[in-house]
């Protein structure tokens, strides 16, 4: 009788958590990303030179079709046959998400599908940007992350915090690569207002904001 009654109580949990994420980013579409370009750009010893941090950026926006590219060289699935990831993770826990801000809400990255989950409409750049005012221009924030709730199979929680910071910074890395491979700047950050952007994204207690990205054309 109790199981059944905790099963029930965890139905309802879980259908009024579905409706108020509905409610809560009911102005936002998901957003079907186009198939990865993954040819082209600058060869990789190219890129590796002119790879640096990026701290004016112009207000030219990026393209949903770079936005695609930049999100699978971050963190894409490079070999579907098996689903493994551009990005290597500890013990293959796969636990950094990316949620993406711009200027009209925050959106998750679904990997498995390459597109964007609506989380919230509303801009939180400026959260992101923390005391930085150049990160403010940036039209692209990425902000990483970690869900140790995918680390079972770490359960020392020092190390899960340790491999989770190797894992982010491995994503930064590919992100890196690809805007200097394209002619993109960004920086990454850990100036931000981490209790606020946690609470507005209604992240457990077991989700940590590691860093962010953000991307944007230099100024020129």
């Amino acid at each position: 009788m109790e199981m059944q009654l905790l099963k029930i109580i965890y139905c309802v949990v879980g259908v009024l958590f579905c409706i108020s994420t509905v409610v809560w980013a009911k102005d936002l579409k998901p957003i079907s990303l186009s198939q990865p370009k993954i040819e082209g750009g600058k060869p990789l010893m190219e890129a590796l030179r002119d790879r640096q941090s990026t701290k004016e950026f112009s207000p030219q926006s990026i393209s949903m079709e770079i936005l695609s590219n930049l999100l699978w060289a971050a963190d894409g699935i490079n070999r579907p046959d098996s689903g493994k990831r551009t990005a290597p993770s500890a013990m293959d826990s796969r636990n950094i998400d990316i949620y993406v801000l711009l200027a009209q809400g925050v959106y998750l990255y679904d990997v498995k599908a390459h597109s964007l989950i609506p989380v919230l409409a509303e801009d939180l750049r400026p959260l992101s940007a923390g005391p930085q005012d150049y990160a403010k221009e940036a039209p692209v924030h990425l902000l990483y992350v970690a869900d140790y709730a995918k680390m079972s199979r770490i359960p020392d929680h020092f190390k899960r915090i340790f491999f989770s910071a190797c894992n982010t910074g491995v994503i930064c890395q590919n992100v890196g690569l690809y805007c200097a491979s394209i002619g993109l700047g960004g920086v990454v950050r850990g100036s931000m207002d981490i209790p606020a952007l946690h609470q507005k994204l209604k992240l457990r207690a077991d989700q940590e904001i590691m860093l962010n990205q953000i991307v944007g054309y230099p100024k020129k």
